[in-house]
């Protein structure tokens, strides 16, 4: 069974194209393109649930159309329509040392620590609904709104799942 914190987000399962069963894919993150993983993962009634694909092609910028294996028709397309599609983490996290392109919501579940006031919590959800993204960070009773910026990043350390911060001082 896949975990919630083996995942992240990366984008949504839109409409079906066509009659053959190809889905238009809107992604937030094309790892999907720059990683090797056979397979996404939807969220099906509460279980994350993992499908092979068999081909992608962009349409856009931020838009694929996806054709899954076993899914071959417009019938079946339709009903994985509105799908949050997810990422497995093992396949994303940094086996070299060399820098990635971590989208937000890879960081949903890391612990965060700030350079000076020390662990500040659990990154639980990213608000991108205006055009400063955030981070909401709880730990216990305390929550911290945190704005999502690289100017703020220190370090990642992916395998420990840890973000350090460096925030500006009467920020917290």
């Amino acid at each position: 069974m896949i975990k919630e914190s083996e995942v992240f987000k990366i984008g949504k399962l839109t409409k079906p194209h066509g009659i053959k069963g190809e889905i238009s894919f809107a992604f937030e993150n094309d790892v999907f393109d720059r990683v090797d993983c056979p397979y996404l993962v939807c969220r099906i009634n509460g279980i994350l649930v993992p499908f092979f694909y068999n081909e992608y092609r962009f349409k856009g910028k931020d838009t694929a159309l996806i054709t899954f294996e076993d899914i071959d028709c417009e019938q079946k397309a339709l009903r994985m329509s509105g799908l949050e599609v997810y990422f497995p983490r093992k396949y994303y996290e940094d086996e070299s040392g060399e820098d990635i392109d971590y989208s937000w919501n890879f960081f949903i579940g890391f612990s965060v620590t700030d350079k000076i006031a020390g662990k500040l919590g659990i990154i639980t959800e990213i608000d991108d609904k205006t055009i400063n993204t955030l981070f909401l960070i709880k730990d216990g009773e305390n929550e911290y709104i945190i704005p999502a910026t690289e100017d703020f990043i220190e370090k990642v350390d992916a395998k420990k799942k840890v973000l350090y911060l460096n925030l500006p001082e009467g920020l917290i």
